[in-house]
């Protein structure tokens, strides 16, 4: 039923940010955003979509091409991705929204974020840098929510200074993203998967 919706949303900026030494940045975003998609397309009772920041046609048929048949790709403001790409989402009773270079996040971290939406407005996965690895929304949007306008670069306090009430703001436990050097010392080889980062990294 639609009342049970839930939807998965993974955000992709449409050009390349930081890359490792001697890689290029759109080939290790678009590596990020492989293995993260990949994580989320694994996922067990959601429904998995992806948004492209700023981006244009060339730059949404460049992302779909990373997913499988059937996955909606599309494009979302780069100014404020996270809730509108919860809005392109459809209806749905929680929209998470992840960003793509988590390429070896739990997808229990997922519905850790899901679950705690059945109370808070809004439910997060910090990274270690002080950013937000996953943003989770309730639907309809919180008045609050919608004025703060989050996205991964939002600082939790931000969040934890505008919330109205002690549960609106649920915090997931945290995990990393990769976008520094010391970053890449946190991605385990004994893992699996990660394979198009780990082939980059490899220079394969």
């Amino acid at each position: 039923m639609t009342i049970d919706r839930r939807v998965v949303v993974l955000v992709v900026p449409a050009a390349g940010t930081w890359a490792p030494p001697g890689r290029e940045p759109d080939a290790w975003r678009l590596a990020l955003a492989e293995d993260t998609y990949e994580v989320l397309a694994a996922l067990d009772v959601v429904e998995v979509a992806v948004a492209v920041a700023g981006g244009d046609d060339d730059a949404v048929a460049e992302v779909a091409a990373l997913t499988w048949p059937g996955t909606p790709v599309y494009a979302v403001d780069a100014e404020r991705p996270v809730l509108d790409a919860v809005a392109k989402a459809g209806a749905a009773a929680a929209v998470v929204a992840v960003s793509h270079d988590v390429p070896d996040l739990p997808g229990l971290l997922i519905g850790k974020l899901f679950r705690a939406l059945s109370s808070a407005d809004i439910a997060v996965t910090p990274a270690e840098d002080g950013t937000l690895a996953a943003i989770g929304v309730r639907l309809p949007v919180a008045p609050w929510v919608a004025e703060a306008e989050p996205t991964f670069d939002t600082p939790l306090t931000t969040l934890e200074d505008l919330k109205p009430r002690r549960h609106a703001v649920a915090l997931g436990p945290g995990w990393h993203r990769l976008r520094s050097n010391a970053d890449l010392a946190r991605l385990d080889p004994g893992l699996e998967g990660w394979d198009a980062t780990r082939a980059l990294l490899r220079g394969r």
